[in-house]
Parts: structure tokens; C-alpha cells; sequence
């Protein structure tokens, strides 16, 4: 008995110095992280709450935050470096690190004015290549000749092999007037150099003309060129238009269009649809969410819609949504592909994130990340000029007249 009463006390006091030991190991006060190393802590803490892949690309995301904290940053760029050295990890193209000038050009980008080439890109998840998505219409890239699918080598003499989006899009920005000179890779084609001079590109995102069809029938023709701010009120006023000018149907064009904001895919969408769901969300978690239309439409008249491969992100919410309720057909060649969705976040310097928070699907709960959207009709088209879009040398507009001149609406209307 003596013996088992010393084993339990010699217990006891081990057990008492360890939560003594702990005890005072818990009143040390913890080590201030610097301003570079808050800075990186607040990007962890943003991706470890709000990114899709929950196994945030099967591996340990707190031992990637200490892994990053080990290093001494002396400056904002080191922990620039350290954020993007945290976001590679996830092999996400997507979810990227954009420091101040970066953050606040792409909030321009999507409200206002950008000075550059004109050039809407990305890094394709399946080859890490940076690849044209579109060129803004107008803007010096289109007019020197860029096209979808374009993959950029070089910019400026700088291989891009190893430059993030983000970097890659900084070195084509510049001074109106400047020259740049890119490396591209093209389908069939080869490499061939295309020299660009910068400019001021201006947003306007909706062209609207009243058309005729080969009938005689007024046809309302709409090219949506973005999703910015502006695009659904912009939208909203040039249907009405054409609405009081007798547009008996319509063709809304959007083919290179590259996406933009979520909100303004949804808005656009709920234009044309009295009811319906416009898009489901799914989050890390598996729970879905919904966005709703609940109408009025501004109109009821039969619409085809023209796609592409630069048809992406929005311009892909906004085509299932129509081509899944029945609102709309499409006609062209099968999009891009792109079913994920980014939120932006501002860090506490003024740099920002934008981090994959969700995956979308179209009421139907078709998946079109990196399978794209195929139209009800296919129609190849060769690269054509751009006042040539919406003429006899447009195959995939001609096609959409044919295929609204054979609903019951347009023809009872001739």
C-alpha cells in the first residue's frame, strides 16, 4: 500500500509542475507579429475562410502559414512574395495576390477606364500557359489583330513562363502611346511577334443597332461586351429602345466576351426572364445557393444568342441561364469554360486577393468548368474584321437571323 500512495504522489506532483510549467508558459506575452507579417497572416486568414477546396490542395494550410512566418520580411514586397509564395501552393490560377496599383486597376476594369493594349487574359489551369481571352472590342490589341486562344509567349522581350497573371498584365500596361511588342503562339500558325501601341480603353459595354432581317423584319442586335458595372442598366436602356423602334427579335452577341462581376451576369439575365433560376452557387461546405428571376422581362421577343470560345465566366452564367429556362438558343462554337467564381478582398495596406469562393452551375446543374457551354447550333466562323460583325461575312450572326426567322413570333410577324 505504501508503495502504490508514493507512485500517486510522485503522479500528482508531475502533473502538477507541468500545468504549473504550462501555466507559465501561457503568461508570456506572445511576440508581436510585425506589419509585414500581419500582412501575410490576414491573407492566410482570408483563404483559410473563404476558398473553395476546403483540403486547400490536399495539404496542411496552418503548416503553410508557419512554413511563411519563418522568413524575416524587411519590407511590403517581401511579404508580397511571402503571400504568393503561400498562394501557389493551391494551384488555383485564379486565386491571386495584386498588390495596390494591381488592385486598383482591376476595380477600374470593372467600372470605369484602363490605359494598356485592350487585352482580357488568363492562365489556362491545364497547360499554365497565359492565354488571350478576349480583346476588348476597339481597343489596340483587337485592331492589331489578337485573337481568343492566343497563347503569349514573351512580353516585351520577358518570358511569361514564370510570371503570375497579375505580373504579366502589369508589363502590358503603360503610357497612352507607348509600344509594346508581344510574343504569341497560335493555333496553326506558329509564333509570330505583334507590336501594340497602349492606349485609353474605354468600357462601354453595350452596342445596340436595329437590324433587318432578310424579310424585312426589325431585328434588335446587341453586343455585350463586358460585365462591368454599367452592362445591365446600360442593357436595360438600349432593349427599351429597340423595344419602342418594333425589334420583332433579338440577337445578343456574346462572343470574346470575357465575364466580369457575378451581380452583373445575374441583373442581365433577369432582363430577359419573368422567372426562373438564373445560377446555382456551390461553396466549400457543398451548400447550394440560388439566384432567382421574378420578372417582369423587358420583353418577349424570341432571342439567339452568340457564343465563342472568348465566351467566359459571366458571359457563361448568363448563356446557361437563358439557354437552360428556354428564354434563349445559342448559336456559335462551345465557350470557354470557366465555373468558378472569384470574390475580391482588400488587405490592410491596400493590396487585395481574389480568392475562388465558389463554383457555379446553370439551372440545369450542368458543371461547365473546363467543358464550356455547347450551343444549340454550331457554327465555325473564321476571324473576321470588326466592322464586318453583324454582316453577310458574319456565318454565326446569319444564323441567327435564320433561326429567329423561323420562329412562330418573327414569322408572324412578317
Amino acid at each position: 500500500m505504501e508503495f502504490m500512495h508514493k507512485r500517486v504522489f510522485r503522479s500528482g506532483l508531475v502533473l502538477l509542475l507541468v500545468v504549473w510549467i504550462s501555466f507559465l508558459g501561457f503568461c508570456q506575452p506572445a511576440m508581436a507579429l510585425t506589419e509585414e507579417q500581419q500582412l501575410v497572416s490576414q491573407a492566410w486568414r482570408i483563404v483559410n475562410r473563404a476558398y473553395l477546396d476546403e483540403t486547400f490542395n490536399h495539404q496542411n494550410w496552418y503548416g503553410v502559414r508557419r512554413q511563411a512566418l519563418k522568413k524575416p520580411f524587411n519590407n511590403h514586397q517581401a511579404a508580397y512574395t511571402a503571400i504568393q509564395g503561400m498562394l501557389k501552393t493551391l494551384d488555383d490560377p485564379f486565386t491571386r495576390f495584386l498588390d495596390p496599383e494591381q488592385y486598383r486597376s482591376l476595380q477600374v476594369n470593372t467600372s470605369g477606364e484602363l490605359t494598356g493594349v485592350g487585352l482580357q487574359i488568363a492562365l489556362n489551369p491545364q497547360t499554365g500557359k497565359l492565354e488571350v481571352v478576349s480583346p476588348i472590342a476597339g481597343s489596340p490589341a483587337e485592331k492589331a489583330g489578337m485573337r481568343p486562344r492566343d497563347r503569349i509567349l514573351k512580353i516585351a522581350g520577358v518570358s511569361t513562363a514564370q510570371l503570375t497573371l497579375d505580373e504579366a498584365a502589369n508589363r502590358m500596361r503603360g503610357s497612352v502611346g507607348s509600344l509594346v511588342t508581344l510574343l504569341i503562339e497560335r493555333d496553326e500558325e506558329g509564333q509570330k511577334e505583334i507590336r501594340i501601341v497602349r492606349d485609353r480603353i474605354t468600357l462601354n459595354p453595350v452596342v445596340a443597332q436595329l437590324h433587318s432581317s432578310g424579310q424585312g423584319v426589325p431585328i434588335g442586335y446587341l453586343r455585350l461586351t463586358q460585365f462591368n458595372a454599367n452592362a445591365p442598366q446600360d442593357l436595360a436602356q438600349a432593349i427599351n429602345d429597340l423595344e419602342k423602334k418594333g425589334a420583332a427579335g433579338y440577337v445578343l452577341d456574346l462572343r470574346n466576351n470575357p465575364g466580369g462581376l457575378l451581380q452583373s451576369g445575374i441583373e442581365v439575365a433577369r432582363l430577359w426572364l419573368d422567372s426562373g433560376t438564373v445560377v446555382y452557387t456551390v461553396n466549400r461546405q457543398g451548400i447550394l445557393g440560388s439566384f432567382e428571376s421574378f420578372g417582369p422581362s423587358l420583353t418577349q421577343e424570341p432571342l439567339v444568342i452568340l457564343v465563342n470560345e472568348g465566351t467566359a465566366s459571366a458571359s457563361e452564367i448568363l448563356a446557361g441561364a437563358l439557354q437552360d429556362n428556354g428564354r434563349a438558343q445559342l448559336v456559335g462554337e462551345t465557350t470557354f469554360g470557366k465555373g468558378l467564381i472569384q470574390s475580391l478582398f482588400e488587405l490592410a495596406d491596400g493590396s487585395g486577393l481574389a480568392v475562388t469562393i465558389a463554383k457555379y452551375e446553370t439551372p440545369n446543374h450542368r458543371d461547365i468548368n473546363k467543358l464550356g457551354i455547347k450551343p444549340d447550333k454550331v457554327v465555325h466562323q473564321k476571324s473576321i474584321q470588326r466592322d464586318q460583325i453583324g454582316t453577310q461575312a458574319d456565318l454565326q450572326y446569319q444564323a441567327a437571323l435564320d433561326m429567329l426567322q423561323k420562329s412562330s413570333l418573327v414569322a408572324g410577324a412578317v
